[in-house]
């Protein structure tokens, strides 16, 4: 339509959310469809979370709050910060937004220009390079392939940068691959970017909480205390307290940055819920035992999945250090045939027919930035995964 921005005809939908509604529409149907498209919890907020909540409903905590958030809940982040990756910031130097979207989104809104390069990590969040688009910028890829176990190499980060570069998107976990840097590898990529001072670095760390075995986590600033100045930590409770739909986000930085962040959200949302924002600062500073509960969970089901799709023919499915998603190569299904006659010639078709075959709803890795792959979240019970596992070994196993 003429009226219509230009900048929406360079954004693209979100694939999650289209596959996802995809299944629901299959499901209204009265078909049985097992969705692994969507990116989120299938437990419970923590009962002291929720009872935070209703405390401060019936105090009356129910008016608009600070642009950047309430003062209890900037301290509990400036605390988190601290305990948790021993980053010393002022709680002057945080801000709450409604969701970690929209703390990215701000933070690219506030800093680019027309002609100003993002480098984003391909397979990347299916966000980064529309919000960098919207914002103005440009959208720089950098592919992680399978054989660097879907990570950044320093090579390839080093290659890439330009002196029209103004951010690094750095994600780990990673949504989609789960893949996470240890000491040593993020060592590696801190030690290009301090060679590029023009360079700020955003850092999503959404899914901090969620790594396994013996492995342990680490943010940029952390790493190298030389990029502090230039770094924006972002966080949420939405993936390690289960608290999705309550929309909250944080981030810390230079005071600057944060500044232009608040500038910008005083004239789009304003101050996040304020019943969302007392539950957070219960999530942060209140007791933390659900979270090895939910850990051991993640960590039984990703063994499995990554255990069932390895049986499946044609498919190859590394195994992550982190987050709730598997993104496993259909690279061995290109070029077959389904049951239903159509022939398979991207991993979009390749889920497409996954979801008429079979009723199991995944996401294609092209949307990442990177195919041909798939990405599966084993975010639900072990029943419906081992099902749906059945299945995509069964569809993988009709394809001819």
């Amino acid at each position: 339509m003429a009226f219509l921005a230009e900048t929406l005809s360079r954004v693209k939908p979100s694939a999650t959310i289209v596959m996802t509604q995809k299944a629901r529409d299959l499901k209204a149907k009265g078909r049985d469809v097992i969705s692994l498209s969507v990116g989120e919890p299938d437990f419970d907020t923590p009962d002291n979370v929720k009872q935070a909540a209703i405390e401060a409903i019936r105090r009356g905590e129910t008016k608009y709050t600070p642009v950047a958030g309430i003062v209890p809940l900037r301290e509990a982040i400036a605390r988190k910060f601290k305990r948790e990756n021993g980053l010393d910031y002022k709680p002057s130097q945080t801000i709450v937004g409604t969701g970690g979207k929209q703390v990215i989104y701000n933070a690219l809104l506030a800093t680019l220009n027309p002609g100003d390069e993002v480098i984003v990590v391909a397979p990347y969040w299916v966000s980064y390079p529309e919000m960098v688009a919207l914002c103005g910028g440009t959208a720089v890829t950098v592919e992680a392939t399978i054989e660097n176990d879907f990570k950044l190499q320093p090579e390839a980060l080093e290659r890439a940068i330009t002196p029209r570069t103004k951010w690094v998107i750095l994600n780990s976990p990673s949504n989609p691959s789960g893949a996470a840097y240890s000491r040593d590898e993020m060592r590696k990529i801190t030690d290009v970017l301090v060679k590029h001072p023009q360079v700020w670095i955003l850092t999503d760390d959404m899914y901090e909480h969620l790594v396994y075995g013996d492995f342990t986590f680490v943010t940029p600033a952390e790493v190298e205390p030389n990029l502090y100045e230039r770094t924006l930590t972002m966080n949420g409770v939405s993936k390690a307290y289960a608290m999705t739909g309550w929309r909250i986000g944080y981030a810390a930085g230079p005071e600057q940055l944060i500044k232009a962040m608040d500038f910008v959200q005083g004239q789009q949302t304003s101050g996040a819920c304020s019943i969302a924002q007392w539950a957070s600062v219960e999530a942060l500073d209140g007791p933390q035992d659900h979270l090895p509960v939910f850990r051991r969970a993640f960590e039984e089901r990703r063994d499995l999945v990554v255990s069932m799709l390895n049986q499946a023919r044609g498919l190859r499915c590394p195994k992550p250090e982190g987050a709730f998603y598997v993104y496993p190569s259909c690279e061995g299904a290109i070029g077959k045939t389904a049951p239903s006659g159509k022939r398979i010639d991207s991993d979009e078709d390749f889920v497409s027919e996954l979801l008429e075959s079979e009723g199991v709803s995944a996401v294609h890795g092209s949307a990442f930035g990177l195919g041909p792959n798939l990405r599966i979240s084993y975010a639900t019970s072990t029943e419906a995964l081992e099902e749906a596992c059945r299945r995509i070994q069964r569809f993988c196993g009709a394809l001819r």
